[in-house]
């Protein structure tokens, strides 16, 4: 196959969804049909549940969410397809954030009952940014639901984006008897046995009354219903979805293998080959020969037993291959990749190729960073993975002074994976973590305790935000860190940052030195 051809097939995209809607419960599906995995499928008194393959670490496993991004991928119907299974919960947003950087393309899940969640209209305003095409699943159709209708005016008000239904459901709830297909014009029944994956009917007219024999007294609702979509929603135009205007919408139960496999199907055939990357001094095509590529996440410690570090590398131009030399832009040298892996959540496997769309797994002894640039030479610089002003604050410190050691490499090994921001002080030298939610601060204590014997406490500080200051006066930047000693931090990398006990002292500062740019993202 030649290079070309390599890049058509690939199709990379992330799932998004709030912690409720089933978004591990699709990718589990996705990754079935994919053939890469098989689920025994779950217990019917619902008194057992599976972990999702996605969630691979013990504290995801335990409760029952999704803590960290994973990456999977597999071989189906002769295309090669990147899954970035990404953190549901809103405490976890950045991580989210930087994945989508590394898609072509996003599926958002949407719970049945309650709609939109504002989690989820945080992922679509970075979609939007960036022009993402979207594609939305209404999940858990077996249960009681919304009015189909009455969602699609939600999406469309909430997430301000054009929809057009691609599959119609019959009933919900205990009556829901399965969805219409409108893509491919095919019937597909529900049935709750999820061992069991039923063909698809064809259905080119549904004005067939062969179709009451199928669904009964529905086919009537149905037949209407299908006449007011046509009439309200706009055709489908691929192009629309392609330049993120229009969200195709499908309907189904994940738990149920039911309407994935239609999802998936339709797809591969609309959703985006590999797309062209932005930098600072050009844009990036992924047809060009010479290699490039950034890492958007790090992971320490994604086998317990062998203390890994893996860096996560979306290749974003040219053929990467193994044992090849490439080049850290940011430490200006070159070092050899000889085992890089291709992902199955925690399962890894070396591979000697990969190809624009790809993401690939690089062991690192901590030389690498989020951010990083991977090229054959040239100097370039990707943007869009920056770190955002923590809203919750803790000093932490050492609960057991035989361990400080541990502590120290755990804390700044998670750090690097961007779990939270870590800052010290300079008026006490004192370390402080910064997150968006509470949460993180439990996740960072479990995995200190779990994955480096080590233990911490945290104390709690009031503080309102963490900002990055920059001036274009030297003199001035001193006056201000001579004048706010006692707030005033480095982050990890060094850079000054100043911690404002409210707004009100934000405000003041902002007023007082003119000359001094105040950044809330880490990239500035």
């Amino acid at each position: 196959m030649t290079f070309l051809e390599e890049i058509k097939r690939r199709r990379t995209f992330g799932i998004v969804s709030h912690p409720d809607a089933g978004k591990t419960t699709l990718t589990e599906k996705l990754l079935l049909f994919g053939g890469a995995i098989r689920v025994a499928g779950a217990v019917k008194n619902n008194k057992i549940k599976k972990a999702a393959t996605s969630d691979f670490m013990e504290i995801e496993r335990q409760r029952g969410i999704s803590v960290a991004t994973s990456v999977m991928g597999f071989e189906y119907n002769g295309y090669k397809v990147n899954i970035l299974d990404t953190p549901g919960h809103q405490d976890f947003q950045e991580d989210t954030f930087r994945t989508l950087t590394a898609v072509d393309s996003v599926i958002i899940v949407i719970d049945a009952a309650k709609g939109v969640e504002p989690q989820t209209e945080k992922l679509m305003n970075v979609c939007r940014m960036r022009k993402t095409p979207v594609i939305v699943f209404v999940n858990k159709m077996d249960r009681p639901a919304q009015d189909p209708f009455s969602l699609m005016d939600e999406v469309e008000n909430q997430l301000k984006i054009k929809v057009r239904p691609l599959s119609w459901p019959i009933n919900n709830g205990p009556d829901f008897k399965g969805v219409y297909n409108i893509f491919n014009r095919s019937l597909k029944l529900f049935n709750p046995d999820i061992q069991e994956i039923q063909e698809r009917i064809k259905f080119e007219d549904v004005s067939d009354p062969q179709l009451e024999d199928y669904i009964g007294d529905d086919a009537g609702v149905l037949r209407e219903e299908l006449e007011l979509v046509e009439g309200i929603y706009p055709e489908f135009q691929q192009q629309e979805y392609l330049a993120g205007d229009l969200a195709p919408v499908f309907f189904g139960s994940a738990l149920y293998n039911f309407g994935v496999q239609e999802l998936l199907d339709s797809f591969l055939q609309i959703a985006p080959v590999p797309q062209p990357s932005t930098t600072e001094e050009r844009v990036i095509d992924p047809k060009e020969e010479a290699f490039t590529g950034f890492v958007f996440k790090i992971h320490a410690n994604i086998d317990p037993n062998h203390r890994s570090r893996i860096a996560f590398v979306k290749i974003c131009s040219g053929r990467f291959e193994r044992n090849k030399i490439y080049k850290n832009v940011r430490l200006g040298k070159t070092f050899r990749i000889s085992s890089p892996t291709a992902f199955m959540a925690s399962q890894k496997e070396t591979i000697d190729e990969a190809f624009p769309g790809d993401i690939i797994g690089v062991p690192d002894t901590g030389n690498l960073i989020i951010g990083d640039t991977l090229t054959e030479g040239e100097e370039i610089h990707f943007k869009g993975l920056p770190s955002f002003s923590p809203e919750l604050f803790r000093y932490v410190e050492n609960a057991d002074p035989m361990k400080s050691k541990q502590l120290g490499k755990g804390v700044d090994q998670l750090m690097d994976e961007g779990v939270a921001q870590l800052f010290t002080s300079t008026f006490n030298g004192r370390k402080i973590i910064g997150t968006v939610g509470q949460l993180q601060f439990e996740v960072i204590q479990y995995r200190l305790e779990h994955e480096y014997n080590a233990k911490c406490r945290f104390e709690p500080l009031q503080m309102y935000k963490a900002c990055w200051i920059q001036s274009d006066d030297p003199k001035v930047l001193t006056e201000f860190k001579k004048r706010k000693y006692q707030k005033m931090a480095k982050d990890k990398l060094g850079r000054d940052v100043f911690m404002a006990d409210s707004s009100f002292i934000l405000q003041m500062a902002q007023d007082e030195f003119k000359n001094i740019r105040f950044h809330f993202t880490s990239e500035f």
